[in-house]
């Protein structure tokens, strides 16, 4: 069995058990984890974790963050100084981090999320060397209704998290989904 398809048969027992209605926000993150080769082939089969989720009487919410920075510098004021001088675009990021919290916290609110949905996001990895996930995880807990699904391109060791396996993790309360439960 492949690890997507591991990972896939790992999310639909997670998926079919009963929510305990009454977790903290950083206790209702689900993290599906992969190695970041597999990112295509993830990408690939996403429509099977939705069917996973409506198979389990859940609603499904897709949140797609890979183009999110693209879209946000191209309609930013001092790009082209950006573009020319990347080293003085911290403050900026900070911006950035702001406004795709907002986003993410618009996608957890809407009228049609409820404590019975999955909101899940794809393109964490499109976040790597401009802002910390760690921090948007921070800012959107509280406003979790149901569950959030991150695919993560990572690994984990207990509850510290690697994104893209790159640099020092950081300590999260999400539970881990992996391909290779039950091996």
């Amino acid at each position: 069995m492949s690890e997507i398809e591991g990972l896939i048969q790992a999310y639909k027992r997670y998926v079919q058990l009963p929510w305990d209605r009454n977790l903290a926000g950083p206790q209702k993150v689900w993290f599906a984890l992969y190695d970041p080769a597999q990112e295509r082939r993830l990408r690939f089969r996403v429509d099977e974790f939705a069917e996973a989720t409506r198979n389990a009487q859940h609603t499904w919410k897709l949140f797609n963050m890979t183009d999110t920075f693209a879209e946000w510098m191209a309609q930013h004021e001092y790009r082209e100084e950006y573009f020319e001088q990347p080293e003085d675009m911290n403050p900026a990021l900070n911006d950035f981090m702001q406004d795709l919290s907002h986003q993410i916290i618009d996608e957890l609110t809407h009228s049609d999320v409820n404590a019975d949905t999955v909101v899940a996001i794809l393109g964490l990895g499109s976040l790597f060397g401009l802002i910390f996930a760690s921090a948007i995880f921070k800012a959107i807990a509280p406003s979790i209704r149901g569950r959030l699904l991150v695919f993560f391109p990572g690994q984990h060791h207990g509850s510290i998290y690697r994104l893209l396996d790159a640099r020092d993790g950081w300590n999260y309360l999400a539970v881990p989904i992996t391909g290779m439960e039950g091996k």
